[in-house]
């Protein structure tokens, strides 16, 4: 009897799985992928607070390995350099992407750290209809106080690989937009030379309060 209502439950799991996973299409995919990594991403940060204080080089590290994999920074870095880009050297544009993500980290790791406790909730994933390899994720960031956060991953992928994040807008604020316009404008103010920009692009995030755009939107 035992034996026979285990093989019971174990087909009827296996039937489930199998509608599950038949009615389950690439949207509901997408937004099971980013909610699985977004989480990992939390609870790793949950995991690694404390480093920072202790060791900011080792937080660092550690959270950069984290988001290898999922967020494309060099493709953010050269959307970001926008059409100056195409005056760079190789050298030049690897270097922006290590000082793109240090200037990030620089900026906000004190920030994020010390934020309150928060969760984060994967609503829906659209992906483009005119474009399957581009897609947009929304989301909602709820605080420990009950403030909520609208959050939207833009998200592509090459052909065969995994979708990665290459854009965030935050309450209908386009990050990857502002930091674009302060390279632009740090760029006029160095009368088109690169190399003086991509040496003090963190100071120029640093003096980019993305906090304050945020709130008054």
């Amino acid at each position: 009897m035992i034996a026979i209502t285990k093989r019971f439950f174990l087909v009827l799991t296996l039937s489930v799985f199998c509608v599950t996973f038949a009615q389950a299409g690439p949207e509901e995919d997408l937004q099971q992928y980013v909610d699985d990594n977004t989480q990992r991403l939390v609870d790793k940060l949950s995991e690694e607070r404390g480093l920072y204080e202790r060791d900011p080089e080792a937080f660092y590290k550690s959270m950069d390995e984290a988001l290898d994999g999922f967020v494309d920074f060099r493709r953010i870095a050269a959307r970001v350099m926008g059409r100056y880009a195409r005056q760079t050297t190789v050298e030049q544009r690897d270097e922006f992407v290590v000082k793109f993500k240090r200037s990030l980290f620089d900026s906000y790791a004190q920030a994020l750290v010390s934020a309150e406790d928060f969760k984060i909730n994967v609503n829906d994933a659209t992906i483009n209809p005119q474009n399957d390899n581009r897609a947009s994720v929304a989301m909602e960031v709820i605080t420990a106080s009950g403030n909520r956060h609208s959050v939207t991953y833009s998200m592509h992928r090459k052909e065969g690989s995994d979708w990665m994040m290459e854009n965030v807008i935050v309450e209908g604020v386009n990050i990857g937009l502002s930091f674009r316009d302060r390279f632009t404008q740090e760029m006029e103010a160095n009368r088109g030379q690169v190399q003086p920009v991509i040496d003090g692009w963190s100071d120029a995030v640093k003096s980019l309060n993305l906090e304050d755009e945020v709130n008054k939107s």
